[in-house]
């Protein structure tokens, strides 16, 4: 098995124009909060992503600062995870969500709510 290494100074996670104002428009009602992306083991697939508004991030994580209003946290501990994601914001209908463009994701499960790496 081999260990791939991180380097904290290039950027894991993207996120398109879409979900950064997304995330602008969510910390305005939230001041002094930063977004925090990490994954937690869920579902019958594997995987869950975990958004959360912080007001500090735990040690260890990468702190990105996207522009002058968002902070993006990203738990170093599931970086094996998600590293390469592209995070957006998709309109199907009158419905907006945050959908994960993840190369690593092997496997889905049928509701979306999980998913596996190999």
């Amino acid at each position: 098995m081999t260990v791939q290494a991180f380097d904290p100074t290039s950027q894991v996670v993207t996120v398109t124009p879409a979900a950064l104002e997304h995330f602008r428009r969510q910390l305005a009602r939230e001041p002094g909060k930063a977004v925090r992306l990490s994954v937690k083991k869920s579902g019958c697939t594997g995987f869950m992503y975990v958004i959360d508004l912080v007001e500090k991030g735990v040690e260890g994580d990468l702190h990105y600062q996207l522009d002058d209003q968002v902070e993006l946290l990203v738990d170093s501990g599931s970086l094996h995870v998600l590293s390469g994601t592209e995070i957006d914001l998709v309109t199907e209908g009158i419905n907006r969500q945050i959908r994960f463009i993840n190369p690593n994701v092997k496997d889905q499960c049928g509701c979306g709510e999980s998913f596996s790496v190999s």
